[in-house]
């Protein structure tokens, strides 16, 4: 990454990523586009116990969604569960337990949900993880790719099959505006070259999940599919992965409500499914990026 990317970046994040610039641009989303029921109909939320996929999975459940949270720690999850039933109301909520670093597990779990499930009208792939030194899975993978990027892709790829049997069918992806740092690279997955950035591998795993965004709504229009950047977001991931920029930025991120404002606008409101299939997202407005 060049000195001056990484500039732009940052003097780009500022005026746009923070909790200032979601308030500003709120005053423009259409609030009617979000007041909507969607009873009957199943959204699976990767790293729902937390962050923004905690604020996702308690927006949908209170608009009467069935959801499924498929989570890490099974003692959060189930803590999670419970305040997502006690808030919203909605017992139509559902904890599968799955290490998504773990890629045969990941093709595991897809496959007995469509033999469990009949239907899932919403995949989103929320969860993520960004490493401070290389690490492999048990596969002998590094571990942010396979969470990442490898992850997604399975279970997009497995899922097809019953999203496409559903109607109104969508796959959302939490990206980064980070992965604005960098461009696609494919001869280097494994990050076993070089000295390891844990900030860049995980940008560099944003950009993988824009392009096969971009790919997989190419090969299956009947399903919309779109990636989105939440903005700077007081999440743990942020706070344990980058303690020195959340020390500095904490009163600038934005909460995982805010975070979760595009997810669940894609999610569930009409005027999202209008857009091209296969953009990026930024609230609530979408961008192409190369």
């Amino acid at each position: 990454m060049s000195l001056y990317r990484n500039s732009a970046w940052f003097l780009k994040g500022l005026t746009e990523f923070t909790k200032g610039a979601f308030l500003s641009a709120s005053k423009n989303f259409v609030e009617k586009d979000l007041e909507t029921s969607v009873v009957g109909r199943s959204f699976l939320i990767t790293g729902a116990n937390s962050g923004i996929g905690k604020a996702t999975a308690m927006a949908i459940a209170k608009k009467g969604g069935t959801i499924h949270m498929v989570c890490r720690n099974k003692d959060k999850a189930e803590e999670a569960r419970a305040e997502i039933v006690k808030d919203s109301g909605n017992k139509e909520i559902f904890v599968h337990i799955l290490d998504l670093s773990e890629t045969k597990k990941v093709w595991e779990f897809a496959e007995s949900f469509k033999k469990k499930y009949k239907a899932l009208n919403v995949l989103i792939n929320n969860a993520g993880c960004m490493m401070t030194k290389r690490e492999v899975n048990g596969e002998g993978l590094e571990k942010s790719f396979a969470s990442n990027s490898l992850a997604m892709y399975i279970l997009i790829k497995s899922l097809i099959p019953l999203l496409e049997k559903s109607p109104d069918s969508r796959v959302i992806t939490v990206s980064s505006g980070g992965m604005l740092v960098q461009k696609l690279r494919t001869g280097n997955l494994q990050s076993q070259r070089g000295r390891y950035d844990g900030t860049m591998v995980y940008a560099q795993n944003k950009r993988q999940q824009v392009v096969m965004t971009e790919q997989f709504a190419k090969a299956h229009p009947n399903i919309h599919f779109s990636v989105m950047h939440p903005g700077w977001v007081d999440t743990p991931t942020i706070a344990n992965a980058m303690p020195d920029f959340h020390s500095s930025m904490k009163e600038r991120l934005r909460t995982p409500e805010q975070g979760a404002d595009t997810v669940v606008w894609l999610a569930v409101s009409e005027a999202a499914g209008k857009n091209p299939s296969g953009h990026f997202f930024q609230g609530e407005q979408t961008h192409t990026h190369t």
